[in-house]
């Protein structure tokens, strides 16, 4: 038999059990949660783990992130919680004359990439927390891309959208199309190119890609292509341990990388529901699901406002997360009708996600993403680099924080969780990957495990909804009629939405500790799955 004949669909409802053990890795991709396996099993720890699945993905999993992504990590070291930013800044010519002449901030080509930080993130996370030699840990995805590996049936049918998108853009098709058509679920895919960078990025623990012939390739490509990246620009970019910004929710401090990721967005809904006083209702009771719908549209309504490079934020998360400020948000929260925030006032002062955890109590929560499927559409002919596109994550708006300027980082989506109990002790690696969806995941996730106590694969599994603007609400086809009929009384806006888009509803991967040993679950929207021992 055929196997792309093969009928991909699944027609019915999953009960999948969440997984248990002592070390564990959850992902999107079942072949990079088995790389992060391999690691551990080698003697390695969590980050070793995560930094393996992390390369793998790029391979297995290049509709969501690629060797030219960003990335994000939260690590609990079995001590203290470190914050990494490794997210790329602009180009030193980019200002917003240079944007005004071409119309606007475009969403693909070379004009909407920024400095890739993911590879960074990598060799930052190894040095610092890693056990194992980095060029060991690059070998399952060296493997991949060079012996091939079979595409899994989610990611054939985001490859055949970003094709259809993306396929003009410059080197996309050679490196995604090959012999002209993109690869159908089943199918064998190699790219000798990948492996080739792959194995200079372990030689040099990436020196190549940002000082060396790789970063050569990449800025000669830009210049060719209409880019303003130059090798002053990847030479300048450098990964920073930011630590975490907090919030209190319940019984748990939920942490989350301060701006430029919009993490801060979960953290204020989750303390206006806190203020309101979530829990008195049903999990999926429409009382519980119309307060967490008007938190999320008052947080998001001050993130498009404020949040952007901290250094050019002129009101600052602690204000922010000012308990003042969200009681008053909070106060705003009308239970009987939907509401369409603007920003407030406070005082100044859409993607792969993964989770990791090992016997030492060592946790990660990490991602890394492309941005819009395949990000910008490029790819530096000859390396599998494919290029995010978070330039297009600025604006044009004279004096707004997040305003485009040289060497800036821009507003970001791509964020990891981690939650701690209130006495100090770690308790979830978690996150949501898919754009837009991702702060609002976060605040699904979080509500659902730690105020009502679901399992962490129930929490994956349960239908989501999602804010889309104004009053505009879209929920998964399983959500409750009885439900969505309530929310469209109460003047919600609301559709229900199959979600095969890019981001549509996201993909949670969740690690809760219990005791010595953890629990993990894995979004059935994806391929992936948690593997553990």
């Amino acid at each position: 038999m055929n196997t792309p004949s093969l009928d991909w669909s699944l027609p019915y409802a999953s009960n999948r059990s969440a997984v248990m053990g002592r070390n564990v890795v959850s992902t999107s991709q079942p072949l990079a949660a088995q790389a992060g396996l391999r690691m551990l099993l080698a003697g390695g720890n969590a980050v070793d783990a995560a930094i393996a699945a992390a390369m793998a993905l790029t391979v297995v999993e290049p509709t969501g992130c690629g060797l030219g992504s960003d990335g994000f990590a939260i690590v609990w070291d079995g001590k203290e919680l470190h914050g990494l930013n490794a997210s790329g800044r602009s180009p030193a010519a980019w200002t917003p004359e240079y944007f005004e002449k071409l119309g606007g901030i475009p969403e693909t080509g070379w004009n909407a990439v920024t400095v890739p930080g993911a590879v960074s993130a990598w060799v930052a996370l190894s040095k610092r927390l890693g056990k194992l030699p980095f060029a060991q840990l690059a070998q399952p995805a060296i493997d991949y891309a060079r012996n091939g590996f079979p595409v899994s049936p989610t990611i054939a049918r985001l490859w055949a959208l970003g094709a259809a998108k993306l396929g003009t853009q410059p080197g996309f098709a050679e490196c995604f199309m090959p012999n002209g058509r993109v690869p159908q679920a089943g199918e064998i895919f190699r790219s000798e190119a990948h492996a080739r960078t792959l194995e200079l990025i372990a030689e040099t623990e990436g020196e190549a890609f940002y000082r060396g012939v790789i970063a050569e390739r990449i800025a000669a490509h830009a210049q060719a292509n209409g880019g303003a990246m130059t090798m002053a620009d990847l030479a300048a970019h450098q990964a920073d341990w930011v630590g975490t910004i907090q919030q209190r929710f319940g019984d748990s401090v939920i942490h989350e990388i301060p701006p430029n990721g919009q993490g801060i967005a979960a953290l204020m809904a989750l303390g206006m529901l806190d203020v309101h006083g979530i829990g008195k209702h049903p999990l999926d009771d429409v009382e519980t699901v119309h307060a967490s719908i008007e938190a999320m549209k008052l947080a998001f309504a001050d993130l498009h406002q404020y949040n952007a490079d901290i250094d050019a934020m002129p009101v600052k998360p602690d204000a922010l997360l000012h308990p003042d400020y969200l009681r008053s948000r909070a106060a705003l929260i009308d239970t009987t009708r939907a509401g369409d925030p603007g920003y407030g006032a406070p005082r100044p002062g859409g993607t792969v996600y993964l989770a990791a955890a090992d016997a030492s109590g060592m946790m990660v929560s990490f991602i890394q993403s492309n941005y819009m499927g395949f990000g910008s559409g490029v790819v530096v002919p000859g390396t599998g680099i494919s290029l995010q596109n978070r330039g297009h994550g600025f604006n044009l708006t004279p004096g707004h924080a997040n305003q485009v300027a040289p060497r800036k980082r821009p507003s970001h989506t791509i964020i990891p969780a981690f939650a701690m109990h209130a006495d100090g002790t770690p308790q979830m690696a978690f996150g949501v990957m898919g754009g837009p969806m991702q702060s609002q995941g976060h605040t699904q996730m979080a509500l659902r495990v730690l105020r009502y106590g679901q399992n962490p694969q129930a929490a994956a599994d349960a239908p989501r909804w999602r804010v889309t603007g104004g009053k505009g609400v879209a929920v998964e086809p399983g959500f409750d009629p009885a439900v969505v009929a309530a929310l469209r009384a109460r003047g919600h806006e609301v559709t229900v939405e199959e979600g095969n888009g890019v981001f549509a509803f996201g993909g949670a991967q969740l690690v809760l500790k219990n005791g010595n040993s953890y629990i993990a679950g894995s979004d059935p929207r994806k391929d992936g799955h948690a593997v553990a021992f």
